[in-house]
């Protein structure tokens, strides 16, 4: 199956889930992520902010936002600027899908970032990541080669085998929720 089958798949099973569900189902692999030790030791962390057909995000972003320094993507053209989360307070709807995205400086400091915690359309058993096509992750990716790189998706979002170009970022480790 091709990149573009996967994500139309993937769409069609993802609008199978209510967003009650979606959040239902996205706390097992919240909590999975803070078991994790490189989660125990980090002290910077890359999360992002949900979209209502990802992972949900928000409730955990917001548990640990005062113990962590915790940074979201902005979209700014075809990349990803980097602002720390300081609360709900602080975040305005972002210029290309409307997802919410923290105001304020941007953060440069790429090497300090300890852990990182990604969305994808798929995922596959050899950690590879297939996201929705536009690379801004990939890229990002590439400048943060320390940071602990954990994917995050649904069951049926895991795949024995996806297809895999070279500027595609694999992670460290996906996290399921089973």
């Amino acid at each position: 199956m091709d990149k573009k089958e996967l994500r139309k798949m993937i769409r069609a099973a993802k609008k199978e889930v209510s967003l009650e569900e979606k959040l239902r189902r996205s706390e097992p692999i919240m909590l999975k992520v803070e078991a994790l030790p490189q989660f125990a030791q980090a002290e910077t962390i890359l999360m992002y902010w949900s979209m209502d057909d990802e992972v949900q995000t928000h409730d955990f972003v917001n548990r640990w936002y005062e113990k962590k320094r915790i940074l979201l993507p902005c979209v700014d053209g075809d990349d990803l600027l980097l602002r720390q989360y300081t609360g709900p307070e602080c975040l305005v709807a972002g210029e290309q899908f409307g997802i919410g995205e923290p105001s304020g400086e941007v953060f440069a400091d790429l090497d300090s970032i300890d852990m990182i915690m990604v969305p994808g359309v798929a995922f596959d058993r050899n950690n590879n990541r297939m996201g929705r096509g536009r690379g801004f992750y990939d890229r990002m990716l590439k400048s943060t080669p320390n940071a602990y790189k954990v994917g995050v998706a649904f069951n049926f979002q895991m795949m024995d085998e996806i297809p895999v170009e070279p500027f595609d970022v694999a992670m460290n480790q996906v996290i399921v929720e089973d």
